[in-house]
């Protein structure tokens, strides 16, 4: 089950042709502009014809993704405020669109120390979710580990979860740039194994609902959060044939956040999934 981040450009409903023109299984979106915080309510027209689309399509576990601005970590209580704003707008989004998964990075605590950080994370989840009564779920994605990040480590993720009192309606994305950069070593059978299996322990794989497939330019350990072309970055395709052979991976629905450049665009990664994929 491989798709894409496709964008809702003209409509929402476009996204589920882009992501049909792509020969996509799955795909996320946006649900509004990411980069600021206006929006636009979405209007039942809109709203009528994404579910239409999407019941016609094969497409499977449509997503989205929270804006770029939302820091749920953050000790700013105006920017706290908005992001716990956002939240929950996007999970009343979800619910009105049928999308089951709503994913979201968990922030920068800015200096406040990680715990302070994960206090707030939990404090806006249990906010949002007491608020918003519908099927979708929060993923929490785990980070690059930049400096003043929170999410990086499983037992981060772990902390909050445990204390979310709605936590059936929680689980988790897991991005493997992010993954390597922040220091887990998933290029080979063995290291992927035990890294999946100190998941299982730390959180437990039934949680992980979700992979964000992306190659990185930052090596392991090096806390870059940029992503490459599948096969041309620091994992490379010896190290997705390891990925994509996995059992626990391939069952999940893969979706990129690529680059469209120079070198291609999403219709060249999906495929070079779909080849590293063949077993």
């Amino acid at each position: 089950m491989v798709g894409a981040h496709v964008s809702i450009a003209g409509s929402i409903d476009l996204a589920i042709d882009r992501a049909l023109s792509l020969k996509c299984d799955t795909f996320q979106i946006f649900t509004r502009n990411p980069r600021g915080w206006k929006y636009a309510p979405l209007k039942d027209s809109e709203v009528e014809a994404f579910k239409e689309k999407l019941k016609k399509s094969n497409l499977r576990f449509p997503m989205a993704h929270m804006p770029y601005l939302p820091n749920l970590s953050s000790p700013i209580e105006d920017t706290y405020k908005k992001s716990l704003e956002s939240l929950t707008l996007e999970l009343e989004r979800c619910g009105k669109l049928g999308i089951p998964y709503l994913i979201t990075h968990l922030g920068s605590h800015l200096g406040s120390g990680v715990e302070a950080g994960i206090k707030r994370i939990v404090n806006a989840c249990n906010e949002a979710l007491s608020k918003v009564k519908n099927d979708s779920m929060l993923l929490l994605e785990n980070t690059a580990g930049q400096k003043n990040s929170v999410g990086a480590l499983f037992e981060h993720i772990r902390d909050i979860i445990k204390e979310i009192k709605d936590g059936e309606r929680v689980r988790v994305c897991f991005d493997t740039c992010h993954a390597l950069v922040s220091g887990y070593e998933i290029r080979n059978d063995k290291a992927l194994e035990e890294v999946l299996s100190d998941f299982d322990r730390i959180i437990g794989l039934d949680r992980l609902k979700v992979i964000h497939i992306n190659d990185s330019k930052g090596d392991l350990g090096s806390h870059l959060d940029r992503h490459e072309h599948i096969g041309l970055g620091f994992i490379g395709e010896e190290g997705f044939k390891a990925i994509l052979r996995n059992s626990i991976i391939r069952k999940l629905p893969l979706i990129l956040e690529t680059p469209e450049d120079e070198k291609g665009g999403y219709k060249r990664d999906i495929s070079k999934v779909r080849e590293l994929a063949k077993l």
